[in-house]
Order: C-alpha cells, then structure tokens, then sequence
C-alpha cells in the first residue's frame, strides 16, 4: 500500500451567498483578485467564481443569487471547517484591524501565537477568518514548516509549553547551519569585541 502525496492546497471552494456579496467581500475587504467565473458545473442554477489570494492558488465560492447574506455563525460540529486562515504581510497586519471596523467588523485579537500573530473576524455569512502575520522569515530555500518543525523539536526537547521567538531563531540558526556551507571548520557563535 502506498501513500497518495500531496504538494498543496490546490484550492478551497465555499458556499456562498449572492455573486456580488462575495466579490464585495473576497476582492473588495481582502484584496483577492476575481480571476476567473463560470457556472458551477455539477449545479447549473449556482455561479462558481474564482479568487487569487496572493499565492496563485485558489479560493473559489459557489454563488446562487436566491442566497442572501446570513451572519449567524456557521456550524462548529465536528468535521465542519472551523475558520480560514491568510498570511499578510507586518505592514498589511498592522492596518488591518483598523481598516476592517471602519467598515464595521468586528475584530478579535490580536493574538500573539508564539510563532505568528492573528486577529479574527466573520465574513458576511458568518464563516470565521484569520489574517495571520508570521513572526519569521525563513532561511532562503526553506519554508516555513521547515522552520517550524524545527522550532517544535527544540520547543519539546526544552520542555517549554508553547512556541517562542527563541525557539524560532535558534531553528532558523540551525536551517542555515544544514543547508549552506562554510570554508570555516568551526563556525560557533564568538565575540570579537
């Protein structure tokens, strides 16, 4: 028996309400360019429209015009999608709270993870979103998750409860360490002062 492996998301699709509540909302609060539109191919009495969320990858949303906006908040039971999280930049994470209650969302947080901070707010529909803002850059050739596992085994092997910025830099130390090379034979930390 073999593994199936995956390489990404390779998109995400959501119920949605009306077409324009969602361009208002996917293109016009989070910046995600409308690439692509197109009736839902399994159901032909819905829309299927296509966002950029920065990455090439894809959001995309199911439209009925009969659907209208409904804030309560979207099932929380076991095996329903609980929120969706996007990575924004510091400079983008710092206005977005402000930029979010001036159109009068509610916002949670921030919220300080450790490795990353977030705030939160529902979408028209109620369904809950994360603009999630890394606290690290990773070494050139790596990803965050390298990082972050990383950052896990020291966090474990130290016996802290939680992630730091410690344990990030000192993974990010040892990322570099592995993958570039060096003519010196020692390269521990010194002080030449």
């Amino acid at each position: 028996m073999k593994k199936i492996q995956s390489q990404g998301v390779h998109h995400i699709t959501l119920n949605g309400a009306d077409r324009q509540t969602s361009i208002d909302f996917w293109e016009g609060v989070l910046g995600m360019p409308f690439v692509f539109d197109q009736p839902n191919l399994d159901n032909p009495r819905e829309g299927h429209l296509y966002f950029d969320p920065g990455d090439g990858r894809l959001i995309t949303v199911f439209t009925n015009e009969d659907r209208k906006p409904d804030p309560t908040r979207t099932p929380n039971d076991p095996g329903a999608v609980h929120h969706l999280a996007f990575n924004v930049s510091r400079a983008t994470f710092t206005h977005a709270k402000d930029r979010l209650e001036e159109r009068g969302i509610s916002v949670y947080g921030p919220k300080d993870r450790g490795f990353m901070d977030s705030i939160y707010f529902r979408d028209p529909l109620g369904f809950l979103i994360e603009l999630a803002c890394y606290r690290f850059e990773p070494p050139v050739g790596c990803t965050h998750a390298d990082v972050m596992i990383e950052a896990h085994r020291l966090r474990v092997e130290r016996g802290d409860y939680n992630i730091h910025e410690e344990h990030l830099a000192d993974a990010i130390e040892l990322l570099v360490a592995r993958r570039q090379q060096s003519l010196s034979s020692d390269r521990a930390a010194r002080n030449p002062y």
